[in-house]
C-alpha cells in the first residue's frame, strides 16, 4: 500500500505508525484477527491488539467477534477519525482535502477486498 497514505494518516489524523499500518491493512484486505495483523505486519500481538482497539475508539474499526476486527467504509471513517482528532486536540473541524483524498483512494481497495 502507498506509503504516502500512511504518511497522510499520521500527519493529518495523528495516528501513530502502527495504527496507520493496521488501519490500511484491514481496510484494504478485509476483516482479520489481531493474530493475523501481527503476523502480516511483523509486530507483536500486543501492539496489533492495542492498535486495533485504538482504531475502534477512533471510529475506524468495529469488532465483528471477540477476536476479529473489520474496517468501516473509508469515505466515512477517515473523516470521522479526523473529526475525533480535532475534538481531542481542540482544533477547528473543517474540510480537509488531504483527508478527503485518503477516503477516495482507499474506497476501491476496500470494496475489492469485500467483493471476492
Amino acid at each position: 500500500m502507498d506509503s504516502k497514505i500512511e504518511d497522510d494518516l499520521i500527519s493529518e489524523i495523528h495516528l501513530n505508525s502502527t495504527q496507520a499500518r493496521v488501519y490500511l491493512l484491514v481496510t484494504c484486505y478485509g476483516k482479520m484477527s489481531a493474530q493475523i495483523i501481527s503476523e502480516k505486519l511483523k509486530i507483536s500481538l500486543n501492539d496489533a491488539e492495542a492498535a486495533a482497539k485504538d482504531l475502534m475508539n477512533f471510529g475506524a474499526f468495529i469488532d465483528v467477534s471477540e477476536t476479529e476486527y473489520e474496517a468501516m467504509h473509508p469515505r466515512f471513517t477517515v473523516v470521522n477519525m479526523y473529526r475525533r482528532m480535532c475534538e481531542r486536540e481542540n482544533i477547528e473541524f473543517k474540510r480537509n482535502k488531504v483527508v478527503d483524498s485518503i477516503g477516495v483512494i482507499l474506497e476501491k481497495p476496500y470494496d475489492d477486498a469485500r467483493t471476492k
